[in-house]
Order: C-alpha cells, then sequence, then structure tokens
C-alpha cells in the first residue's frame, strides 16, 4: 500500500520559514515533488526532485523555496524561506507515475499572515 504523509504546516509570519516533510511508503520512485493549492484554483507545481538530484521550481518561489529528498529514508522534503501572504495555501506531497494516476498526500496547511 502505498502512503504518503506531509508534516511541518503551520501558521507563520510574512519573512518566516517552514519546512514540509513528506514520508513515503510503498514505492520508489524516480521523482518526488510538492504541489500547492488554495480554494477555488488549481493545483500548481511548486519543485519537484529526480533521484539523481535533479530540481526544477515555480518561478513564484525561485530563490525561496529549496525541495530535497533522502532516498535511503524515502523522504522529501521543501524548505521554504522568505515566505509570503501568497504562499499561504495547502500543501501536497506527489509521486508521479507516467502510467497511471499520481499518488497524493493528504496534504498540509501553510498559513502566511502579513
Amino acid at each position: 500500500q502505498v502512503r504518503l504523509v506531509e508534516s511541518g504546516g503551520g501558521l507563520v509570519q510574512a519573512g518566516g520559514s517552514l519546512r514540509l516533510s513528506c514520508a513515503v511508503s510503498g514505492i520508489r520512485s524516480s521523482a518526488m515533488a510538492w504541489y500547492r493549492q488554495t480554494p477555488g484554483k488549481q493545483r500548481e507545481l511548486v519543485a519537484i526532485i529526480t533521484s539523481g538530484g535533479s530540481t526544477n521550481y515555480a518561478d513564484s518561489v525561485k530563490g525561496r523555496f529549496t525541495i530535497s529528498s533522502d532516498n535511503a529514508k524515502n523522504m522529501v522534503y521543501l524548505q521554504m524561506n522568505s515566505l509570503k501572504p501568497e504562499d499561504t495555501a495547502t500543501y501536497y506531497c506527489n509521486v508521479p507515475r507516467p502510467y497511471g494516476p499520481d499518488y497524493w498526500g493528504t496534504g498540509t496547511l501553510v498559513t502566511v499572515s502579513s
């Protein structure tokens, strides 16, 4: 059974930092990602990392967020610095699948107050 469990969300003031973690079990993937979603909007890709360490970021978070992974522990992290109110969203851990639906966590809420 595949499980993705996020943690680390919460309330933070603008300019602050948070670190999200995602524990992945039941699957080994060549890539893992973080998405975020606010009510009424489509879920958007925040960052993705391959098992080889290559990363890609949404333009809105470049220079502020860092995705990393621990392949031995099957964990993926998102270090979020210089947070802005517009970063407020539910953040989801994602394991993409080339054949079939992606795997998703249940999400962790990040709220950035101004």
